[in-house]
């Protein structure tokens, strides 16, 4: 007799069946795909044997779309075709790709919303697109190598992409037909693709420097949760301008900058990064450009690159003592340093960050590989492979995120380096009698004021019942999951009326505006804090003025002499004028003195009210309505 295999609704029949998923690391200079193969994290190679893809699209005439190898081999020849570093588009506005073009001759102009578009001879495209396009090359290699359609995949992005640039991302994987299970930070990736997320406690510190983009994290293991403490970073510095820099030297030493065309500057990328590739290993390197059939080749040695990227290298230091200043730690209380990045394969690179905390970082993993493994090992515990795993990843949001309340003042909501992910709520109330509209005005940043913030989004909540101002119960519920998008939802707790947004900003930050934005709000926190509490008095006043007028409108003239109104109206003009002053102190002393003036006024209106609610009613009546 056979038997018949049973499962549980929603349960697999096949409940040992090996889900299949990945990680990708999305690179600016080169992508991979990795998954989990009995047990171990690998990374997925082409036909060819060839790990990496080169994150490059070409755009060809006729509609061909040529991806990773063949579009990097074309860069040269059909540049403006050929789209190089998408990455460091992603989130970002047309007037910030603009400051790349001395790096990426493209022809940007600008999309719906403020994105940055680049004309190709298919028509524009978008980064997102450029993304989607290397994204689903990833997935039709690991498809092809697996057997089998996936489940979902690990995305990594740099610790300090902002919400635009990760949705960006998110958006290009859902483009691409990808099912994301996480956005997961690079440096926890890392972290876990070196075991590091065994150990009982440590304190990590992850020092990333790929083709574009160079972030600093600071982990810490404590018990199976992995948190990040802190970044930083610059997501316009990487290999890219080492490059840069080494082409611009070595077109000045074959004299051929005054014969630049997108071309020859291509070309001229292509040998620099061939010769930083070289000097890894070798004290000299040769660069051989082709200029209208004729050869030149220019000498570099190792010192000469040195000098060249040594005022890069230490920015970059510079960046890892702010971050573990940000985490309130000694260099001395970091204990394991993981290098990520193909960059990290500089011998000046190594050697200063050794220098800096007196200890060898790991290298043994490919840095190229090392982010793909991690997140494939993540991949695999999310699709329910490792049902028993403990692992905790936490990362954190870069900056603050609040509301706008009157006068101009932000309310934070949500802190920076608050791990994620999150939910906080606030209640807040109407400012006006007879409120209906609620205008929901979200903000990201430190400083105290709306201008000095960030604007991401406003909604309106409507259909308040209308009431006397400060009656209604408005809670705003603010939701940043897992992969750092935010969504805001506004209620009104006597109704149930809601309104909600998913916040979609067409652009973001880049790390430069993040970390002025921080020391601004450390420069400015003493007068910001003079400047809030001036705001609230001059709300308060407002406020105070504002319900006072409505009242004597209403029954000022039944309830008061002239005289009494008229020393009313004169406490009333005193504020008013106190009110467009900075003598904070003097504001608050003139609320007090107007609402001790209005006491009695106040006072008769409440018997008024009283007595007109008891007219024609029996004290019988009152009591059998109590």
């Amino acid at each position: 007799m056979a038997l018949l295999q049973i499962a549980e609704p929603g349960q697999s029949a096949a409940p040992h069946e090996h889900k299949l998923a990945v990680g990708i690391d999305l690179g600016t200079t080169n992508s991979l795909v990795a998954t989990v193969r009995s047990g171990e994290a690998v990374t997925l190679p082409d036909l060819e044997g060839r790990h990496t893809l080169p994150s490059v699209v070409r755009y060809c005439e006729g509609g061909a779309v040529e991806i990773g190898y063949a579009a990097r081999e074309a860069a040269t020849t059909d540049a403006h075709n050929t789209i190089v570093s998408a990455k460091r588009l992603l989130g970002r506005g047309l007037a910030d790709v603009k400051s790349f073009q001395d790096v990426l001759p493209y022809d940007f102009v600008e999309g719906e919303g403020g994105m940055p578009f680049i004309n190709t001879a298919q028509g524009e495209r978008s980064p997102v697109q450029v993304s989607a396009e290397i994204l689903k090359h990833l997935v039709e290699r690991a498809e092809e190598s697996l057997g089998g359609d996936l489940k979902g995949a690990v995305i990594t992005v740099p610790a300090y992409f902002d919400d635009a640039q990760r949705q960006a991302t998110k958006d290009a994987a859902t483009l691409a037909g990808i099912n994301v299970l996480r956005l997961l930070s690079e440096p926890t990736a890392a972290a876990v693709a070196y075991g590091l997320d065994q150990k009982e406690d440590s304190t990590i510190l992850v020092y990333d420097l790929g083709g574009g983009t160079f972030d600093v994290s600071i982990l810490r293991l404590s018990r199976g949760v992995f948190e990040v403490l802190a970044t930083g970073g610059d997501s316009a510095l990487g290999g890219d301008d080492f490059d840069s820099l080494l082409a611009e030297w070595i077109s000045e030493q074959a004299d051929v900058r005054t014969q630049m065309t997108a071309s020859l500057s291509r070309q001229l990328m292509e040998q620099a990064r061939s010769v930083k590739e070289q000097l890894t290993t070798a004290d000299e390197a040769w660069a051989s450009i082709d200029l209208a059939g004729k050869e030149i080749s220019v000498s570099v040695s190792r010192v000469q690159f040195d000098e060249l990227v040594d005022a890069l290298v230490k920015k970059t230091i510079r960046a890892c003592k702010r971050v573990v200043r940000d985490a309130s730690l000694s260099l001395e209380d970091i204990e394991e340093i993981v290098m990520v990045g193909g960059s990290t394969r500089v011998p000046l690179v190594r050697q200063q960050v050794a220098e800096l905390f007196g200890r060898e970082p790991h290298v043994d993993i490919d840095p190229d590989r090392v982010v793909a493994l991690g997140a494939a090992i993540q991949a695999d515990v999310l699709a329910g492979n490792k049902p028993d795993a403990d692992m905790l990843l936490l990362d954190v949001i870069p900056l603050s995120l609040g509301l706008e309340t009157m006068g101009g003042l932000v309310e934070k909501v949500i802190h920076r380096n608050t791990a994620i992910p999150v939910a906080r709520a606030q209640e807040f109330t109407t400012y006006q009698d007879g409120q209906t509209a609620m205008v929901v005005h979200i903000l990201q940043g430190e400083r105290e004021l709306v201008d000095d913030c960030r604007s991401l989004a406003k909604f309106v909540l409507r259909g308040i019942p209308p009431m006397a101002a400060g009656a209604a119960k408005i809670r705003v519920s603010f939701q940043v999951d897992a992969d750092g998008l935010l969504s805001v939802a506004a209620k009104e707790l006597s109704t149930g009326t809601e309104s909600q947004i998913q916040v979609k900003p067409s652009y973001g930050l880049n790390d430069t505006q993040i970390a002025d934005m921080l020391r601004a709000s450390y420069d400015s926190a003493k007068g910001d804090m003079a400047l809030r509490a001036l705001r609230e008095q001059q709300v308060e006043a407002n406020r105070l003025i504002l319900a006072l007028e409505q009242a004597l409108n209403t029954d000022g003239k039944v309830l008061l002499s002239e005289s009494e109104q008229s020393e009313l109206h004169n406490e009333i003009l005193q504020l008013r004028e106190l009110a467009q002053g900075d003598d904070t102190a003097a504001i608050e002393q003139g609320v007090e003195r107007l609402a001790k003036a209005s006491d009695e006024f106040a006072s008769r209106r409440m018997d008024a009210n009283i007595q007109k609610a008891l007219q024609g009613h029996t004290i019988q009546e009152i009591e059998k309505g109590a």
